[in-house]
C-alpha cells in the first residue's frame, strides 16, 4: 500500500496501484467510515472495479474519539468501532491497523497506568467484534514523536499478551521500528503475534528505492518465523509513479532471494 499524505482516505492513487501492480491497497478506515452511505457504496463499487482489493485498512479511530484519560467513552468508541468494522469488511479487509495516536495519547497529568488499562479493556471488547467479521486488529507501536504510550514493538507485544484474544494481534512498522532504534530481533521473539507490517525508509518516512542490508536483515529475521502476511509501504513521496514502482522492485527482489 502507498499512503500519500495528500489524500486522507488513500483511494486516489488506487488505478495507478494496479497499473504498477501492487497487490492490494490499504485505505483509511476512519475517512472510510466517516463517508456518507452513497458515497461509501461508490467507493465499495470503484474498488470491485479497479482489480485491486483493499486487504487492510490503517486510522482506525479518529482523534475526536477518546480513547484515554479521564473523558475517555467506551461504549461511543465501541458503537463508531461497530460502524467502521462493518465498513473495512465490505471493502474487504483483513486486518484494522490500531495505531490511531490521536485518540489514544495519553492526555497531560492522566496517569500513564490507568491510560494503559483503559487501552487493554477497549481491545478486549474490540477482540469479538473483529472476530464476527474475521478481521485481525493489528496493534501498531507508534515513535516517541508521534505517540506518548505503545511506543515500542516489545510494548505493543506486552499488549497483544493482556488483551489474549486471537483477533487482535501486532503490527511491526519498519518505521517507527528503527525511529525507536530497536532491533529487528523483536521479529523472533513477536513470531505469529506478527499479523501485518508498514514500511518506509529513514527520518524522512521515504520509498525504499534502493536495497539497503538493514532491509536484509529485518526480512530475514521475517523468514525465520515463516512470516506469510501482507507488508504495506506507508511512505512520503514527491513522484509517486516512479518512487512506488522502484519500491515494489526492491522489496519483491529481497522477499525472492530470501524465498520469503
Amino acid at each position: 500500500m502507498i499512503s500519500p499524505r495528500t489524500d486522507p482516505l488513500g483511494v486516489a492513487i488506487l488505478e495507478e496501484l494496479v497499473a504498477i501492480r501492487f497487490d492490494y491497497i490499504e485505505l483509511s478506515l476512519s475517512d472510510a467510515a466517516n463517508l456518507a452511505r452513497p458515497d461509501f457504496a461508490a467507493l465499495v463499487k470503484r474498488i470491485e472495479e479497479s482489480g485491486i482489493s483493499c486487504e487492510a485498512c490503517n486510522n482506525f479511530f479518529p482523534a475526536r474519539i477518546r480513547l484515554t484519560g479521564p473523558d475517555a467513552d467506551l461504549a461511543g468508541a465501541l458503537e463508531y468501532a461497530r460502524v467502521a468494522v462493518d465498513r473495512a469488511a465490505q471493502l474487504g479487509a483483513k486486518i484494522i491497523v490500531f495505531g490511531s495516536s490521536g485518540a489514544k495519547n495519553v492526555p497531560a497529568g492522566y496517569p500513564y497506568v490507568a491510560a494503559w488499562k483503559q487501552i487493554v479493556e477497549l481491545l478486549q471488547a474490540l477482540g469479538p467484534i473483529a472476530a464476527e467479521y474475521g478481521i485481525t486488529i493489528a496493534i501498531e507501536p507508534l515513535n516517541k514523536l508521534e505517540s506518548n504510550i505503545v511506543t515500542l514493538a516489545r510494548e505493543g507485544l506486552r499488549l497483544v499478551r493482556e488483551v489474549n484474544h486471537p483477533s487482535v494481534q501486532l503490527l511491526i512498522d519498519y518505521y517507527h521500528l528503527t525511529r525507536e532504534d530497536e532491533d529487528v530481533q523483536i521479529v523472533l521473539d513477536a513470531n505469529s503475534a506478527i499479523r501485518h507490517l508498514h514500511f518506509a525508509e529513514g527520518e524522512a518516512r521515504v520509498f525504499p528505492i534502493e536495497e539497503r542490508d538493514e532491509y536484509v536483515k529485518f526480512f530475514d529475521c521475517l523468514k525465520r518465523i515463516q512470516y506469510a502476511g501482507r507488508c504495506s509501504i506507508e511512505a512520503y513521496t514527491n513522484n509517486f509513479s516512479a518512487d512506488a514502482g522502484r519500491a515494489l522492485a526492491t522489496l519483491k527482489a529481497i522477499a525472492e532471494r530470501l524465498r520469503i
